[in-house]
């Protein structure tokens, strides 16, 4: 008889509306759209990111199985500001009209966001990104999630309006943590408040802007290009001449370089994660800020 009634209740179960309803799939073409996209779906999405965390997203090579994953999604959020601009010949491939740009399912994370580093349509002088459509780095200013978790929640509003409140609550819980961090990260860092930083690849502009950093230099000069004798004894002797003691490199980034100016300059090199995932601890977006964090602070007391 127990048994008979717990068959029941697992029937009943399966066939109640909760149950039963789909989870809405999404791609994102990064690991930080992905965490941000999770703080506002919950239990009701399933995410999965398409560049590993353990690179740019101008630098990967779509692989066959992307275009499945884009024909099953309901949902896509890129970057945008050209930095997945290979994204646009998989949804070509794909073929879903739901996801395509002007799609209820298309978002582009960087509507709305003030953009750094805007060149028009020229390319930078050594600004390490090959497109004048500003600095790509965005979601690194933390108060940017503000406008990116909007305009997902939007989307989500749009093919899932049943949920609508509670993607919004999802929003507005996530941005509630996000503000209390955003002070202790502010009084961790005002120590290094217009302190001299160089970094190996310029993607700190809106970090460094939130948090009134000075970035006085880069090693690269065009992604994936060795920096020329040259460009490297200009940046010890900047190094030298504004007392920099602290050289900053993402963890895919090669060693040789920052180790040669930081040893020519009696600097530390200091290991930062630009996207969820690059670092272990660094799991999702408001643990990126927080290793980030940490690791300075670390660094300026030395």
């Amino acid at each position: 008889m127990v048994l008979r009634f717990a068959v029941i209740a697992t029937w009943l179960a399966l066939l109640s509306p909760g149950f039963a309803q789909e989870r809405i799939q999404v791609v994102t073409t990064t690991t930080d759209l992905r965490s941000l996209t999770e703080a506002v779906g919950g239990d009701r999405i399933a995410a999965v990111n398409l560049v590993p965390a353990s690179m740019d997203a101008e630098d990967y090579q779509p692989k066959p199985q992307d275009v499945l994953r884009l024909k099953n999604a309901h949902m896509l959020v890129r970057v945008g500001l050209d930095y997945d601009l290979w994204i646009d010949r998989l949804l070509v491939q794909a073929g879903k009209r739901e996801i395509a740009r002007g799609g209820p399912g298309y978002v582009d994370a960087s509507f709305a966001i003030a953009a750094l580093e805007l060149r028009g349509m020229s390319v930078g002088p050594g600004d390490g990104h090959a497109h004048g459509s500003g600095n790509p780095h965005y979601w690194l200013d933390p108060k940017n999630a503000e406008i990116i978790t909007g305009t997902i929640l939007e989307a989500l509003a749009r093919i899932d309006p049943a949920n609508a409140a509670r993607y919004e609550a999802n929003r507005l819980a996530f941005l509630a943590r996000l503000r209390v961090k955003l002070v202790e990260w502010e009084e961790k860092l005002a120590p290094l408040k217009s302190t001299p930083i160089v970094a190996y690849h310029n993607s700190w502009p809106y970090f460094a802007r939130r948090f009134r950093l000075d970035f006085a230099g880069f090693i690269e000069t065009k992604p994936g290009v060795p920096p020329s004798p040259a460009h490297l004894a200009g940046i010890v002797k900047t190094m030298r001449e504004r007392g920099v003691r602290i050289v900053v490199r993402e963890p895919h980034e090669p060693d040789r370089d920052v180790a040669f100016v930081a040893s020519k300059a009696g600097a530390s090199v200091v290991i930062l994660a630009a996207s969820v995932g690059a670092l272990p601890e660094a799991s999702d977006y408001i643990s990126l800020f927080d290793v980030n964090v940490e690791a300075l602070k670390s660094a300026a007391a030395r």
